[in-house]
């Protein structure tokens, strides 16, 4: 067990970094003619962005990535998959950038609730309004990254009311909110599951495979399709929830002009960031592959499920996109900012991060003993409801529109979890 989860805090807080406070709301001028316009001239450096579920694996590296690129960020997270301890460690590592580069810190601020809490979210909300000219809100929030959802396949199948309440209804009463407070640039965490079993139909997992209005594309033969709205197949209630959440925004964001929303599709992140400092340390069971897979090498798993040999595959297990997560949280930054420079084709857009590359759970597994020196045990077992045994990326759009790609590969995903546990002083033994 990590030492340093002893210092996790179980009250509510709500903390600034002590490098640094909010900076002030700028005074409008004469030069231009609405508050919009001054808003998207303001440097990173003085806008804040609001990150749900902000400590966990995903959001906790997104965070990081922002303070590097001088955002200043809010995070909302219940704790509920997290730990406070988080929290210090992005702060530790912020500072220590900004210190190597001579720059200055921004403000980190951190919320103790649910996003559905309405009645906290409205006086947070409330902080960062601005005046408005013709009595339209304004906000010092440049935008919202929203994490905060419900994620397992298979608690999905057992739980889908759970995962309908927190993930769609959760965001239609949570995007009301935001639309209340002038904040309308909003980045969706959404997933390749809502391709379904489009992922072994050998088609590439382009986005124009589900989309949410016709939509005319050019096919592999050059040939111009329309995509016509809906999904295929989908598995299972949390891919659902992800369609259904990226049909409501796209909604949404016909009926109102003023809103930019991108949903991101992600593939398989894995991984951690460099400095072993910042992990993958979920407080539930965790279900992702490589997580397991460190569960195996610190003895506190004595083995590993290959779910699925049989799977139409080079080795028989199933293959994925498996995506470095400094990468994925990097993808963000770059939605963010081609979000907020007007430079999207249109104000709902959705994108695939992935690598385009897919290895098996063999390969991650073989990867990983490499590495590490250590042998994984592991036993075959029946596939599990829900997946799939092929789903990887086609980033084409991602690289084109967002001017973004990966840059590590599944063996630094493997060597940075190798340094996590070496700092986490969860040294890896052998199972037996």
């Amino acid at each position: 067990m990590d030492s340093r989860r002893r210092s996790d805090a179980s009250t509510p807080v709500e903390t600034d970094s002590p490098a640094s406070v909010d900076t002030p709301a700028t005074e409008s001028s004469v030069l231009f003619d609405n508050l919009d316009e001054l808003l998207q001239r303001l440097p990173s450096e003085n806008q804040h962005i609001l990150v749900t579920g902000g400590l966990g694996f995903i959001g906790s590296h997104t965070t990081l990535e922002l303070l590097k690129a001088n955002y200043n960020v809010i995070v909302i997270d219940n704790l509920s998959n997290a730990f406070k301890v988080v929290f210090d460690r992005i702060s530790e590592l912020a500072q220590k950038f900004h210190s190597e580069n001579g720059t200055k810190m921004p403000s980190l601020r951190l919320h103790q609730h649910d996003y559905r809490d309405t009645a906290s979210l409205r006086p947070l909300l409330e902080e960062y309004q601005l005046p408005s000219r013709w009595g339209t809100p304004k906000s010092k929030i440049a935008g919202v990254i929203h994490f905060a959802a419900y994620k397992a396949v298979e608690e999905s199948i057992r739980h889908p009311l759970k995962y309908y309440a927190n993930n769609v209804g959760g965001l239609i009463d949570f995007a009301t909110t935001l639309g209340d407070f002038g904040i309308k640039t909003f980045i969706f965490s959404s997933s390749a599951t809502v391709y379904g079993t489009l992922a072994t139909s050998g088609l590439p997992l382009k986005e124009e495979l589900c989309v949410h209005k016709p939509e005319e594309y050019t096919d592999d033969a050059g040939v111009v399709q329309t995509a016509q709205p809906g999904s295929t197949g989908i598995t299972n209630p949390y891919g659902r929830t992800k369609w259904i959440c990226e049909s409501i925004l796209a909604d949404l964001a016909e009926s109102d002009p003023e809103w930019t929303i991108v949903a991101l599709r992600y593939f398989n992140p894995v991984g951690c960031d460099s400095s072993g400092v910042l992990g993958e340390d979920p407080r539930q069971a965790p279900t992702n592959l490589l997580p397991v897979v460190t569960k195996v090498m610190t003895g506190e798993y004595t083995q590993l499920q290959m779910f699925g040999s049989d799977w139409d595959t080079v080795d028989g297990t199933a293959v994925r996109d498996f995506i470095h997560v400094t990468d994925l949280a990097r993808g963000h930054i770059a939605a963010l900012s081609t979000a907020n420079e007007g430079r999207l084709i249109e104000n709902f857009r959705t994108f695939n991060l992935g690598t385009g590359c897919g290895n098996s759970v063999l390969d991650v597994v073989t990867t990983m003993e490499a590495v590490s020196s250590k042998p994984i045990a592991r036993k075959e077992a029946d596939r599990r409801p829900g997946d799939v045994g092929y789903c990887v990326a086609v980033a084409d759009r991602s690289r084109e529109e967002l001017k973004w790609k990966t840059e590590k590969s599944l063996k630094n995903a493997c060597e940075d979890i190798c340094n996590f546990l070496h700092v986490s002083g969860l040294t890896p033994q052998q199972s037996s």
